[in-house]
């Protein structure tokens, strides 16, 4: 399987352009697609718009903590492709946008003043050109009249048309004058019907669904699956990740039970890898380095050993000391419930057994550590060392190692079944779990001759009394298993140090798996309820908005649909709406969809085109026409937004 690097946002910050350019000249328009994801903006007659950025900025706080600088410095605002590495500016960026519509005019303001900039206007006061930018679809009025104060107002422009983005590039794929457009925006999806080159207002619905959803549910999947990658996985990578694997299943229902599939899952799957420093290897050792670094190892594990049988002698001690006194005080005559209490002993016949276990196990740990003692502590750790590095001498070098292969696998395998064991305890239901609770029923009933076990307080001491279990037994596993390592690791060539397998290994663990989490993301569009949203998706909105309409004209709608925005551009969605169609209209119904050429930039290139028609002539908004009508004022044309004027009770009661 082919692991690719993970992809991040590659922002070339943009150059100011030559002005006057010379194709353009003075005259020319300025054409601005005020997208709530992108801004794309050049001038007219072009193939491309100059400037294609991020719509948002970046303002980074004042540093509270230097109150002793006399002179205040004003944080840096950097905007659209200024903004380099987005992830670090994250809590600090600003969008002019309230969803698709534009309501923070200060933040406006400054996109304006970095187009201007970047197309090299240098005029005092003024962009002495034409305007021509794209608005959302029903922009209130209040919005408009805004947008149009600030041109006008602030940057003294000579004229200003208003168009939509989905229908200027309807029109730049001259897709005739009725179809059925769906525009997918970063925020929002709209179903736009158009017959006769005008849009039929009353019957547009919106689906409050875009992108943006699709990034954001992306990417919180992907932290959920892999939280110890949380902070690596960010929403600019999950964007990079939706439209360069994400996809609509033709089908969701099939497509989730073929990713349920292990042999599809394994051969779909994509496997990203993560950034991910390797350690470096330490340099060679040569044999007489190693041997010596093994000899200190061995003799480190005994000292370790020793130290540790030292503390838990002493605790021992100390713990017989206070049982001998608990006995003491019990022949005494004294009270010593407490006591008991307080070492989790039931009665004195317990505490007697008590003691005696733990005198058992002093004696044995005192044995242990007297026995290098005989022939000198430190050359009788050396000479264990030593001993411990050589095979016996009734076994060749190669039956040994099989030995000691075979010992470490049994001890691993032990290990593996005590853990599985208290696992399957902590559970109730399991069978380990019914089988000791049958045990201890079976105990108490033998104890205490009734059926009633579990009922009183003092039932809980026999079950502390069968649950307990020696500690002995690991030390000693984990003992000997150091000590088959080092074994393993001096004369077994295929032997794989556990830490340096894991370290091998640790690039795996910086792999994301993207696989469902590819049709997850974009299915959000036609089920809004995977996200807990109660609209209709895309197909129900489709299938409400051609029942608004007589069979006829159904007929001229369903032979043009056309596909444009940003969602567009991932793969699928022509396929799965076509399947929606098929199965929501009559039996062998004609219909088409097409996608648009450039759906990201086709709106931009749509309003260029326009720019050279009369049409955008007599739709332009003069400055003494601004001042007469005001600024919500819109001449209407067949790609812009409908005039509905403001009442004027409503505008009394908004200015008063």
């Amino acid at each position: 399987m082919e692991i690719s690097p993970i992809e991040d946002l590659k922002i070339i910050p943009d150059i100011v352009q030559p002005y006057p350019d010379p194709s353009v000249g003075r005259e020319g328009v300025i054409v601005i697609d005020n997208g709530s994801f992108n801004c794309r903006a050049g001038w007219m007659l072009k193939e491309k718009p100059a400037l294609v950025f991020r719509n948002i900025l970046a303002k980074p706080r004042k540093d509270r903590n230097k109150k002793d600088i006399e002179v205040a410095t004003v944080p840096v605002t950097q905007i659209g492709n200024d903004i380099v590495n987005i992830e670090a500016l994250r809590l600090q960026l600003r969008t002019q946008f309230d969803r698709n519509v534009v309501t923070h005019y200060n933040v406006q303001e400054q996109i304006f003043d970095y187009i201007f900039t970047k197309l090299g206007i240098n005029s005092e006061n003024s962009v002495p050109h034409k305007v021509m930018i794209t608005e959302c679809l029903f922009n209130p009025n209040y919005c408009r009249s805004l947008m149009s104060e600030l041109l006008f107002e602030c940057y003294d422009i000579p004229g200003l048309s208003y168009g939509v983005d989905s229908l200027l590039s309807f029109h730049s794929n001259q897709r005739g004058k009725s179809g059925l457009i769906i525009a997918t925006g970063y925020h929002t999806t709209h179903v736009v019907p158009v017959l006769n080159g005008r849009m039929v207002v009353e019957n547009i619905r919106r689906i409050n669904i875009g992108g943006s959803h699709m990034i954001a549910f992306l990417h919180r999947c992907l932290q959920l699956k892999y939280t110890f990658h949380l902070n690596a996985i960010t929403l600019s990578r999950s964007e990079v990740l939706l439209h360069k694997y994400g996809e609509f299943a033709y089908d969701y229902m099939e497509a989730l039970q073929n990713w349920a599939c292990l042999t599809y899952y394994n051969q779909n799957v994509k496997k990203i890898q993560l950034p991910y420093n390797q350690t470096t290897a330490a340099p060679a050792l040569t044999t007489e380095q190693k041997f010596e670094k093994k000899k200190e190892l061995s003799k480190r594990l005994a000292e370790i050993n020793a130290r540790r049988r030292e503390e838990r002698l002493a605790q021992d001690e100390e713990l017989l000391m206070q049982l001998q006194q608990l006995e003491e005080s019990a022949e005494d005559g004294e009270d010593i419930r407490d006591g008991l209490v307080e070492h989790s002993i039931k009665d004195v016949g317990e505490l007697k057994r008590m003691i005696a276990t733990v005198n058992s196990r002093i004696e044995k740990a005192r044995q242990k550590m007297n026995a290098p003692c005989a022939g000198g502590s430190q050359s009788q750790l050396q000479s264990d060392s030593d001993k411990l590095l050589q095979p016996p001498p009734n076994m060749s070098v190669v039956e040994w190692v099989e030995e000691t292969r075979r010992k470490r696998d049994a001890i691993i395998e032990k290990r593996q079944a005590r853990r599985q064991r208290k696992q399957d305890l902590a559970k109730r239901r399991t069978a380990a779990a019914q089988e000791r609770m049958r045990i201890i029923s079976h105990l108490a009933r033998k104890e205490k001759g009734s059926d009633d076990f579990g009922m009183r307080d003092e039932d809980w001491d026999v079950y502390k009394q069968i649950s307990r279990e020696e500690d002995s037994d690991n030390e000693n596993d984990s003992e000997r298993l150091v000590e088959y390592d080092i074994i393993l690791k001096q004369y077994d060539s295929t032997y794989e140090d556990p830490l340096l397998t894991m370290s091998g290994n640790a690039a795996e663990l910086y792999q994301l798996h993207v696989g469902v989490e590819r049709i997850r993301a974009p299915e959000i569009l036609f089920q809004p309820s995977i996200i807990g949203s109660y609209e209709a998706g895309l197909a129900e909105t489709i299938d409400f908005v051609l029942k608004l309409f007589p069979a006829e004209q159904r007929g001229c709608l369903v032979n043009n649909i056309f596909l444009t925005g940003g969602c567009a551009k991932i793969r699928g969605l022509k396929d799965r709406l076509s399947r929606e169609m098929r199965e929501m209209l009559p039996f062998e119904s004609r219909f088409e969809i097409e996608v648009a050429r450039e759906p990201v930039l086709d709106a931009w290139n749509g309003a260029s085109k326009f720019c050279l028609t009369e049409t955008f002539r007599q739709s332009l908004i003069t400055r003494p026409m601004y001042e007469e009508c005001g600024g919500e004022y819109l001449k209407e044309h067949v790609h812009g937004n409908v005039y509905f004027p403001t009442p004027k009770d409503c505008g009394d009661q908004l200015t008063g």
